[in-house]
């Protein structure tokens, strides 16, 4: 019976991580039949991300497909700025890691910041590169 009593948390602990893992599974699955009409798309476990042209959507990603969706035109973004840990930080030189890693689109018209949450700065540097020099700013900068 002792040692019944000493393998009843390990089972508890093993299911839990069966949950967890199947939990996320299904995350995963319901974020790739969301992506699928995006040009580009991220999933993380803050925050799924997707462009369609000039079109970011963003929100949390749930079992069930992502929630709380927002849509904003780049057109809109007037500076695109990375943050690590609260501090504005180089995208061209981002530190290797933080625990708070956002990226910031500073909007004109509505006035408003949205700030996307990634777990990787790394990640959230090339998603901010790219926008920048992908983005409809740079285009008619060049042009």
């Amino acid at each position: 019976m002792t040692r019944g009593l000493l393998w009843l948390p390990l089972l508890t602990v093993f299911i839990w991580l069966a949950w967890a893992g199947w939990n996320e599974y299904q995350k995963l699955e319901a974020y790739r039949t969301w992506a699928e009409p995006f040009e580009r798309a991220k999933y993380d476990i803050y925050a799924v991300l997707g462009q369609q042209g000039n079109e970011l959507t963003w929100g949390k990603p749930t079992r069930k497909g992502p929630v709380n969706l927002q849509t904003f035109s780049l057109d809109q973004v007037e500076t695109i700025q990375l943050k690590v840990d609260n501090r504005l930080v180089d995208l061209q030189n981002p530190p290797e890691k933080g625990r708070k890693v956002e990226l910031e689109f500073e909007r004109s018209a509505p006035a408003a910041t949205i700030r996307v949450p990634f777990t990787d700065v790394a990640l959230a540097a090339q998603w901010g590169n790219y926008l920048q020099q992908n983005g409809p700013r740079s285009q008619s900068l060049s042009a």
